[in-house]
């Protein structure tokens, strides 16, 4: 892991990174990260993610384990009484496999989690709506040890809430939302999936109905629709763009907050890579000298590679800054922004020839200029120049999935380093 560099700040929030499925989950420590969030096959507000099957479970935690990480799992689902029944013997399951913590949300969860499993610590889901320093003292003293605040909170109303613990001597930890996907419902606890397909987003089933496109209905005037829109392509009024708080860094630490949060459980590796090593490298470089700290350019450039909606600070600069940019959340277009091609994943190096062994995640070429970067190098562009299947034959293109490939690159890299192209 990047996280060896000596740190002035009194305590350095950790870096918390998602981990849909294994794959993920490896990428993300590697890349960076402090801590992962997973969900399993039951009682995980993530149905469409990988998941994980108790095996892989452990088999994660003992990885995180061997690189100094931890992993909390989601236990965040309101849970309905036939999911009570099959609880208990889970959450065994879980503390058997040493995780580091549940993050939970339904009041009944922690209840029999307390119970059942007392010395695995609880994190307070965002699903939870804390907002306010009196709520988190509330669970606090419910005997929770981390509070994932709502993302709906400026920056002065989380210091507001630090100083108001502080003063109390009230400890709890405070997670943040820093990167991702963002919810127009409140705290995400939406139901619009449920009323319109009958998918529960509360059940971790959710079919993101609000990207999709709405028209207005007068009711005296059926069969006319009108189309609410700025352009010939429409307006997406309850799809959000995507958080990027990466400038906004020193503030967080300063504010005393414990978790730095990135979403994205069903994303790709690319993107789980390139966005925490992004926050790694800011984190880690104002913590060595934050007097003088600036935000390296090519940081912001790198989270600009992956896939993503138009960035946002939502609601962290206040109301002032909302009033300024009065679409500050909404999306103009329902499309995403995407400059880079994730293109395969480095498997291994060998010194001799100078080739590199990658897994195809989609279609390249001879001739084609890459971009190869990995978790302890930076970026540099590779022309392929040549390239050779499993057998050892010359070939021209890589176009079967997942296919493996070898060609000669200038610098030696490492497995796990990513191969990407601009479009």
């Amino acid at each position: 892991m990047n996280n060896d560099l000596a740190c002035v700040i009194e305590k350095k929030p950790e870096i918390l990174a998602p981990a849909g499925d294994l794959e993920k989950l490896k990428v993300a420590i590697l890349y960076g990260a402090d801590a992962v969030y997973l969900g399993g096959q039951e009682f995980s507000l993530r149905a469409g993610a990988g998941n994980f099957t108790l095996e892989e479970i452990v088999e994660g935690v003992a990885f995180a384990h061997a690189r100094g990480a931890r992993v909390y799992v989601a236990v965040n689902i309101f849970a309905h009484n036939d999911d009570l029944e099959l609880l208990p013997a889970y959450l065994q399951c879980l503390e058997k496999a040493g995780v580091d913590a549940l993050i939970v949300s339904d009041p009944g969860v922690i209840a029999l989690a307390q119970k059942w499993v007392p010395k695995i610590p609880l994190h307070l889901s965002t699903q939870a709506n804390s907002v306010n320093w009196a709520s988190v003292q509330f669970w606090a003293d419910q005997g929770i040890t981390r509070v994932v605040l709502g993302r709906e909170l400026t920056r002065k109303e989380i210091q507001d809430i630090r100083k108001r613990l502080a003063a109390g001597g009230i400890k709890v930890e405070l997670e943040v939302f820093v990167h991702g996907a963002m919810c127009l419902s409140y705290s995400g606890r939406c139901y619009l999936s449920y009323y319109f397909n009958r998918r529960d987003a509360n059940q971790g089933d959710c079919s993101q109905s609000c990207r999709w496109r709405y028209t207005l209905h007068e009711e005296k005037r059926p069969g006319l629709y009108l189309p609410v829109e700025e352009d010939q392509r429409g307006t997406y009024i309850l799809s959000s763009k995507d958080l990027c708080l990466l400038p906004f860094l020193p503030d967080l630490v300063r504010a005393g907050v414990e978790s730095l949060k990135i979403e994205g459980r069903m994303k790709s590796i690319h993107y789980v890579a390139t966005i925490v090593r992004a926050y790694r490298q800011a984190l880690d470089a104002y913590c060595v000298d934050p007097e003088k700290y600036v935000l390296d350019p090519e940081l912001k450039a790198e989270v600009d590679k992956v896939s993503h909606r138009e960035y946002t600070t939502a609601f962290f600069e206040g109301p002032e800054a909302a009033r300024k940019e009065a679409d500050n959340t909404i999306t103009r277009d329902k499309g995403y922004v995407r400059t880079y091609d994730f293109v395969g994943l480095v498997l291994d190096y060998d010194a001799d020839s100078a080739r590199v062994t990658v897994e195809q995640r989609a279609p390249f070429q001879v001739g084609d200029t890459l971009e190869i970067v990995g978790p302890n190098f930076s970026p540099f562009w590779q022309q392929v120049e040549a390239m050779w299947n499993e057998e050892g034959e010359a070939i021209t293109r890589a176009r079967h999935p997942q296919e493996k490939v070898t060609f000669p690159v200038l610098r030696p890299v490492e497995p796990w380093s990513l191969v990407r192209r601009p479009q």
